[in-house]
């Protein structure tokens, strides 16, 4: 039987297992070696769990409190099918996120202490995972239980990985790696089986693993769907069929794999190609095209596998909102030079499928792992957290490598050693900044010094500290540099307020800025309205109602913050509020009116009809719901996929006619307290 480079056999027709005396000698030390792994990776992580939540922390996970407590089985249908990111929800990620807490506000301890249970156990999973694919290799070699060892343990111990494990959100990163990881664990499992004779049984746990595992990935996060692709990465390269495995059994494994693997893989591959006819297209909320994103990502990939095979204790972090955008091929230089590299690397890969299986799976696998975040879809360029899937099998060639080096054993259990401790030291250095948000801010500061997130953030940790004047200092520069940038006017404005105040330029720059931004509306809009609040409490020195007014109109005519119908939804509203805080209830009612026009659904209304109660505008209130009711403003469009579920739960419970109900029967009270007719306003 003959060998190849890394060992496999070249067609054997079954995997006999390690002797029972070896497999008996081996298993409880590497299970203690494994175990030891998993407790060091629990302490260099103990200082991160004194940290707290971070950007988009607040805006995905206040859905455990935006109704009331999760505290009943309605509740926790409402809350199950919330979710809004992808067509799915998430559900099992929001799911996964009511072990921590059930109402919102909430306390960051426990939800970073599941988050690092789910590291350590995806930590276990591929392990196991490894010790698979290494049977499928060499079936007889007693080092593949610390080929795994090490490759896990690099993978485990890895700093990168703390911008997911430490990020609470980023927990719909994890658990689809976790569903992943079990359904390759199924699948290889199967495929094993098939190898050694047992048809059906070995079919069987292949489609179980990839079907349940995609399903259960997908319900995630929606990169689950790369399960099919993974898996036929790792069947191409280390589970490839025997030679001689015999020509009914090979007909009946291709046509499973190309239902199962081959079939969603070029669904993936359409999916991602469905974008290219607006390649040159201005996207609106992106300012660059998917071109330009196509020719930025190689580079993109390039700075990931530099972070990945040089492990630092520091990286730019949540914030590379400022990253180049390669716009033309030589525009950075670097950028035709990346492509090309990428290109060989998947090339080399393809070639090396046979003669370095391990080398060939990593490559593709990674490469695999990356195709829906950084290629066609319109994301963000650049998240840390992206590697967590592809970089699974990145450290196993490299384990093997030094496992199989010809050296002394003595010497490669010391690189071995070395190697962990070092990313163990760097992940701990990493983790104790993640602990100290205040300090990781600064320093993300200094790396990202051209990040406009970077810069606000900072400033907001300098004012908890109450550095009003420091914030402020620190906005001025960044703001003048950028004076589109929303978020650095509103922080300074935050920062000027809470300390001397603001003058007429500085209220005059953010309307300028109100009239050129581009990006969330929600964010505008958010800020705006507590800005009013401010305002008309008089809480801060020079800023007044007729200022606000100025940056409410200013947003609202910004042709840059959306078609008019979204700028509608968005500042009809406010402006509504401003007519109520001057005394208008019926100028209020108009623009309200507009608000719902553009955006018919019933939380809309009931949050607008609210604002106008609370103002002590209970007919124009009254008018307003009767009219919603009615049907006047027709009924918003619902997105296919969780939406429309939410919708269906909604109305099996009768939650709208519920609380219209009581809203009504509030309002209505309020105006015969006032001794005035019920009579409609127009």
């Amino acid at each position: 039987q003959s060998v190849n480079i890394e060992g496999r056999p070249s067609g054997p027709l079954h995997f006999p297992p390690m002797s029972a005396t070896a497999a008996e000698r081996k298993s409880p030390l590497v299970m203690a070696c494994l175990a030891a792994l998993l407790l060091i990776a629990g302490l260099c992580y103990l200082p991160g769990l004194n940290g707290g939540f971070l950007f988009d922390d607040f805006v995905n996970l206040d859905a455990l409190g935006k109704r009331g407590p999760i505290d009943n089985a309605p509740a926790f249908w409402r809350y199950i099918t919330s979710g809004t990111a992808d067509p799915t929800g998430r559900p099992l990620a929001l799911l996964s996120f009511l072990i921590d807490a059930r109402d919102w506000p909430a306390d960051p301890a426990p939800f970073l202490r599941t988050n690092l249970l789910l590291h350590l156990l995806n930590g276990v999973l591929l392990f196991a995972l490894l010790r698979k694919l290494d049977r499928g290799l060499t079936p007889n070699d007693e080092r593949s239980p610390w080929i795994a060892l090490l490759a896990t343990g690099a993978w485990l111990l890895h700093p990168l990985f703390v911008s997911t494990t430490l990020y609470i959100v980023q927990r719909e990163a994890m658990l689809p790696v976790t569903f992943s990881l079990l359904g390759l664990l199924a699948f290889a499992d199967g495929r094993l089986r098939y190898f050694a004779g047992d048809g059906r049984e070995g079919l069987g746990r292949m489609w179980v693993g990839i079907v349940a595992g995609t399903l259960l990935a997908v319900l995630s996060k929606a990169n689950g769907l790369l399960l099919p692709l993974l898996a036929w990465v790792v069947s191409a390269t280390v589970l490839r069929a025997p030679d001689n495995l015999g020509a009914q059994a090979e007909i009946r494994l291709r046509r499973s794999d190309r239902l199962l693997l081959l079939l969603p893989s070029l669904l993936i591959f359409a999916y991602l190609l469905h974008f290219l006819p607006r390649i040159a297209a201005d996207l609106g909320t992106r300012d660059w095209t998917i071109g330009q994103r196509l020719l930025t990502e190689p580079r993109v990939l390039l700075d990931y596998l530099g972070l990945l095979f040089v492990p630092r204790a520091m990286s730019t972090g949540l914030f590379n909102d400022e990253y180049v955008v390669s716009s033309g091929w030589l525009q950075p230089w670097t950028t035709l030079p990346a492509i090309a590299l990428v290109v060989a690397m998947a090339v080399l890969a393809f070639c090396a499928r046979t003669r370095a299986p391990r080398l060939s799976a990593a490559l593709l696998f990674f490469l695999a792992g990356h195709l829906l975040e950084s290629t066609t879809v319109p994301l963000e360029l650049y998240f840390e957290h992206r590697n967590y899937l592809p970089a699974l099998l990145l450290f196993w060639p490299l384990a093997a490598l030094i496992s199989r080096w010809h050296r002394p054993l003595g010497l490669r259990i010391l690189v071995a050693v070395a190697l962990l401790a070092l990313l163990a030291a760097t992940t701990a250095q990493r983790a104790s900044l993640w602990g100290h948000p205040e300090r990781l801010a600064a320093a993300w500061t200094r790396l990202n010094p051209d990040s406009p997130r970077a810069a606000a953030n900072a400033a907001q940790f300098l004012m908890k500290a109450g550095e009003f004047d420091a914030a402020a200092a620190s906005l001025r520069p960044a703001w003048a540099a950028r004076p589109a940038e929303a978020q650095l006017a509103f922080n300074y404005v935050g920062a000027r307020c809470a300390g001397t105040g603001l003058d007429a330029a500085e209220i005059g720059a953010v309307t300028d800025t109100l009239r050129r931004a581009q990006g969330s509306n929600l964010l505008i809009h958010q800020w705006l309205s507590r800005a009013l609040v401010m305002a008309e409490q008089g809480s801060c020195s020079g800023l007044d109602t007729t200022a606000v007014g100025a940056w409410i109109d200013a947003a609202a005519n910004n042709n840059a913050l959306g078609p008019t119908g979204m700028r509608d939804e968005d500042f009809q509203p406010l402006l509504g509020e401003l007519a109520l805080v001057y005394g208008k209830p019926d100028a209020a009612l108009v623009h309200y009116r507009r608000a719902l026009r553009a955006s018919p659904s019933p939380d809309f209304a009931a949050r607008i009809v609210s604002a106008l109660a609370m103002r002590g505008a209970y007919r124009q209130a009254l008018a307003l719901l009767d009219e919603f009711e009615a049907g006047t403003f027709g009924q918003r469009r619902v997105r296919a996929g969780m939406p429309w579920l939410h919708q269906r739960v909604l109305r099996a419970q009768g939650f709208w006619p519920h609380e219209f109900a009581v809203l009504r029967a509030k309002l209505l009270e309020e105006i015969a307290k006032e001794g005035r007719p019920d009579d409609a306003v127009h």
